[in-house]
């Protein structure tokens, strides 16, 4: 049992070492992103822009933070994004139209998010069935549920000045009509760091890594893979309820039938950060440094006179570009 216990640490210290490098090359990335969009144009070097690519990273990274650890089991949530607005709309719509006070809304909004994860957990880690489709079945079923529940209409969070409008503050402060404190990277940061905390020095994360890197081997080691698994896709729904609240946060009103593809975003910034696309590996501030990279070529491309198709093509092949490295870093350790 000793060995076999050095053996993992020692397999985890390397992963971590290469984990560690790819978030190194990310960063560098990220710099060369800034600086090539702020040569090439003006416009993107302005306060404005850069409180605008913060307002769009805040449901991403959350979204991303929640998502990384069913990938790191080696699954995958594609309900968040759909979900997000989903549990966006019934929050909304309870302080809307019942008089639930802000705070009650925004539990709701977060507690749904975790029924769903629940519900994807269970059905994934009980019983069996593959995550691609439990999770692209809740997908369909958010999407539909927040339109049928609203009546197909758009829902509006109080605003800044209204009544209960103070959540909005805790993501950016209004300094006047033109000038904004975007203090929700604080909130975001903290979190980074606490979940990081989670992956890499509790239960919850090892057990994590271990269900992703060898299944079996978690369960003969007496792990209550079941529970674990499930605890994963609890997370994600989490934080998917979190990335809802700041979504509504930043945005005037939220949309039925919207939040397709917000999921992809939120898990090619986790495998740009790292996180493997076979599972077993990953972490929290490289999905967070992953997303970075998507949501400055989504800001800056448009500033080059790059349009939205040119900027899916982009971003998908940073995403092959980082799946490919992923790749050759698991057949060098099978050689």
């Amino acid at each position: 049992m000793a060995n076999q216990n050095t053996a993992v640490a020692a397999k985890k210290k390397s992963s971590l070492d290469k984990l560690g490098g790819q978030k190194f090359i990310v960063i560098l990335v990220i710099i060369a992103l800034f600086l090539f969009f702020s040569v090439m144009s003006a416009n993107f070097r302005k306060y404005t822009t850069i409180v605008s690519i913060l307002d769009y990273s805040y449901y991403i990274v959350l979204m991303s933070i929640g998502v990384t650890f069913p990938l790191i089991t080696g699954g995958v949530d594609l309900s968040i994004g759909t979900g997000l607005i989903c549990y966006s709309l019934v929050g909304g719509y309870l302080i809307s139209f019942h008089n639930f006070p802000v705070w009650g809304g925004m539990l709701v909004t977060v507690l749904f998010g975790v029924a769903i994860g629940l519900i994807n957990g269970t059905l994934v880690a009980v019983m069996d069935i593959p995550p691609f489709l439990v999770t692209l079945c809740t997908c369909m079923i958010t999407r539909g549920l927040g339109a049928i529940i609203v009546g197909g209409f758009g829902i509006t969070w109080p605003t800044a000045t209204q009544p209960g409008g103070w959540f909005r503050n805790i993501f950016k402060i209004s300094i006047d009509a033109r000038n904004k404190i975007p203090i929700g990277i604080i909130w975001v940061l903290i979190l980074v760091a606490v979940m990081s905390y989670v992956l890499n020095h509790t239960k919850v994360g090892r057990y994590t890594i271990g269900i992703g890197s060898n299944k079996e081997a978690a369960k003969l080691s007496g792990v209550n893979v079941k529970l674990y698994h499930i605890m994963a896709y609890v997370i994600s729904g989490l934080f998917a309820g979190l990335a809802a609240i700041a979504y509504s946060a930043v945005f005037a009103t939220v949309q039925p039938g919207t939040g397709a593809g917000f999921e992809l975003e939120a898990i090619g910034g986790a495998i740009i950060g790292g996180v493997s696309a076979s599972g077993g590996a990953g972490s929290v501030t490289g999905s967070l440094l992953g997303v970075f990279v998507i949501c400055l070529l989504k800001t800056g491309l448009p500033f080059i006179g790059l349009q939205a198709n040119w900027q899916q093509i982009i971003t998908g092949l940073v995403l092959i570009g980082a799946v490919l490295i992923d790749v050759i870093k698991k057949r060098r350790e099978v050689h």
